[in-house]
């Protein structure tokens, strides 16, 4: 079994206040500690995949903050204190500073992660 902190884990991202750790935790899923400050849309990282979306599911929590989370249906704003389920097609927009835990399936995450990297240069 796996098990990790926020603090033990690799930063895959970072950059304007943005961070985003992650790890492999096993059984096909990894865990990620994410931080967006306010006014953080990453629609521009996502520029290029399915949709210009993040193709991935998230299983999480939203420890603090107010994100809204577009889709092509519109979009949902998720407060601290809420467990969620994003499932692929979405871009997340913080309205206030956020920090989320979430579980991802690792080679899905893994794609979107290295799109975003390749975006920011």
């Amino acid at each position: 079994m796996t098990a990790t902190t926020r603090d033990d884990t690799p930063v895959a991202i970072q950059g304007n206040g943005v961070e985003l750790r992650t790890r492999d935790v096993g059984g096909g899923m990894s865990v990620a500690f994410v931080r967006l400050p306010q006014g953080t849309d990453m629609g521009p990282g996502l520029k290029g995949l399915p949709d210009d979306m993040c193709q991935c599911a998230h299983w999480g929590y939203l420890l603090k903050g107010r994100l809204r989370m577009r889709t092509k249906d519109g979009a949902d704003v998720y407060e601290a204190g809420q467990a969620f389920y994003w499932e692929p097609g979405h871009v997340p927009d913080a309205l206030e500073d956020c920090e989320y835990v979430d579980f991802s399936p690792t080679a899905e995450f893994t794609e979107v992660i290295d799109h975003v990297k390749a975006t920011m240069g």
